[in-house]
């Protein structure tokens, strides 16, 4: 697409910003005089981007948010710590700020889900009651999906797919290779978690070894024959790590149907690569408290109505981010921060005991080919035929051809859009 034809990354991102203002500034009906409970599971960026919104639209809301952990460590550019460019401890953000604005923070995994009742069970035993539950429990990877895949083998081949140890074990393992050894990624079927996130990782991969190890080489192992993206980052392999980069796709033989970790060994229809580092991702589902609330179908994932992100199979359960099926709108950071406000606008309303009305989404994703090499994607999403479906005509993509100043514009953006999001969500 031309460059007169598509949205300037920053008119987008102010546009998006504006979006998100406008619809938390709606007016709404009063609610009830008895406050609604609300409970979200997960503290990512869906989840407690839902829990914020809840409480800046009503004030009166009771809400709660359930994440164990008491600290997130960020996936948006843990390629850059595996590729060295980055500390995982810029990663990390804490509830405080979250807490300080009126939302309990229970920090207790939560165990149990009685959508009869509308109660949620804790670990320590404890339950809390909701009148409307949000779900963001992000992904689950699917051990059982790889024959000689399962945790175990992520202490040798790490997955790198959930951002803190695994990130620096990948990392560690880089540096650790010999100058003229092959890194080989391997690269699941959709969907899954962040579409254009392996090919951004063997782009940093890349760009370390070219830097640092430049007699080694990099494979993708594909189990798909396109992907986000894909021409942006092919011209980026040509252009700045010619010969280093080489990708096979499905149809070539890149699905991996097993793994041998013992060997670092990698097994496909077409013949066996073995890798002096192996970084697999595996397939993916839901995050496994979607499954225990009833609200997966056979795919592993949660189907939703696009307008209110409900459960289809269970009511007054919303489910939000990377766990859902939104249609066209991918799996992202930026897209679960966009559903959750759109989510909670919706819960007011039904609370308030009015019908939502159909929602306008964005979601805009960045990638770094090198740390001053950016490329994105674009998109406007509407409900359309029970889905989320593209807006025609709006979104776009980086131009093909672009000047390394147009590059490296982008790759500021992408930092200023990070530093935007994660101060937005828990500063």
């Amino acid at each position: 697409m031309g460059v007169s034809r598509r949205i300037s990354r920053r008119k987008f991102c102010s546009a998006s910003a504006a979006a998100a203002v406008t619809a938390l500034a709606s007016p709404l009906p009063a609610l009830a005089q008895s406050a609604a409970r609300i409970v979200v599971i997960g503290g990512g960026f869906g989840g407690a981007s839902c829990a914020r919104a809840l409480k800046q639209i009503d004030p009166k809301l009771q809400v709660t948010l359930v994440e164990p952990n008491r600290i997130f460590t960020a996936c948006p550019f843990s390629n850059n710590v595996i590729a060295g460019l980055r500390s995982i401890e810029e990663q990390k953000f804490g509830y405080d700020k979250i807490a300080a604005s009126g939302i309990t923070v229970a920090a207790l995994e939560a165990t149990t889900i009685n959508a009869a009742a509308r109660t949620v069970g804790l670990a320590d035993g404890t339950s809390l009651a909701y009148d409307r539950l949000v779900l963001s429990p992000g992904i689950e990877l699917r051990f059982d999906a790889l024959p000689g895949y399962d945790e175990a083998a992520t202490a040798k081949m790490p997955h790198a797919w959930k951002a803190g140890e695994q990130t620096l074990l990948l990392r560690k393992q880089l540096e650790a290779m010999d100058d003229g050894g092959l890194v080989v990624i391997a690269a699941p079927a959709n969907p899954f978690r962040c579409p254009p996130g392996p090919y951004e990782r063997a782009c940093l991969i890349a760009h370390y070894l070219k830097t640092k190890k430049p007699r080694s080489k990099l494979i993708i192992l594909d189990a798909k024959d396109t992907f986000s993206k894909q021409r942006l980052f092919q011209n980026a392999w040509k252009e700045l790590y010619p010969g280093m980069v080489e990708w096979i796709s499905l149809s070539q033989g890149g699905k991996v149907n097993a793994v041998d970790p013992a060997t670092n060994t990698l097994i496909t229809d077409f013949g066996n690569h073995t890798a002096q580092v192996a970084n697999v991702i595996p397939p993916q589902r839901a995050g496994r408290i979607a499954a225990i609330a009833g609200a997966t179908d056979n795919t592993g994932w949660c189907a939703i109505d696009p307008v209110t992100f409900e459960s289809r199979s269970a009511p007054n359960i919303h489910v939000i981010g990377d766990a859902c099926l939104a249609g066209a709108m991918p799996k992202s950071a930026f897209s679960a921060n966009a559903q959750a406000k759109t989510c909670a606008n919706a819960i007011a309303t039904l609370v308030a005991g009015r019908s939502p009305a159909a929602p306008k989404l964005i979601n805009t994703c960045y990638s770094l080919a090198a740390p001053d090499y950016g490329i994105s994607i674009a998109g406007v999403y509407h409900p359309k035929n029970g889905l989320l479906a593209d807006v025609e005509g709006a979104g776009g993509v980086s131009p093909l051809e672009a000047s390394r100043d147009f590059r490296a514009r982008e790759a500021d953006y992408a930092q200023s859009w990070f530093a935007t999001i994660t101060a937005e969500v828990f500063g």
